[in-house]
């Protein structure tokens, strides 16, 4: 049998070094590096054990439509302190998108932020209920 599991996300930048700054400074991720791949600088970063992959582009490569868009629409991290993480993004001048801080149901509370080249980021906070 096949198994399947996550190994990467992929981003493109045309600053690489920036939006890998963005994810270690901002998000806690730990800086893995870098290495040419394929004539182009990729820098890697680990956050929650994903490896994030961001390689560089010229700046000309289109950016991103405003989200919604069909294809991926966002990539989620889990907190355990919803208001905290959002207490730390404020301090690095990052605001939250939409109405902020939303009740989906009972013991789940999301926020969405964007991050470099548009990509939304959801943080979901899970609390067990009675």
């Amino acid at each position: 049998m096949v198994e399947f599991r996550c190994d990467h996300i992929h981003l493109r930048s045309p600053d690489p070094e920036r939006t890998a700054r963005f994810y270690v400074d901002v998000l806690g991720a730990r800086d893995a590096g870098s290495v040419q791949a394929r004539g182009a600088l990729r820098r890697m970063v680990e956050l929650g054990g994903l490896n994030i992959f961001i390689e560089a582009v010229p700046d000309t490569t289109p950016s991103p439509p405003p989200a919604p868009f069909m294809g991926l629409e966002h990539v989620g991290f889990a907190v355990s302190d919803l208001d905290a993480a959002q207490a730390k993004l404020a301090a690095h001048g990052v605001s939250l998108l939409g109405a902020g801080i939303e009740q989906v149901r009972p013991g789940v509370r999301i926020a969405f932020i964007e991050g470099p080249e548009r990509v939304r980021i959801e943080m979901i906070e899970r609390k067990p209920t009675l």
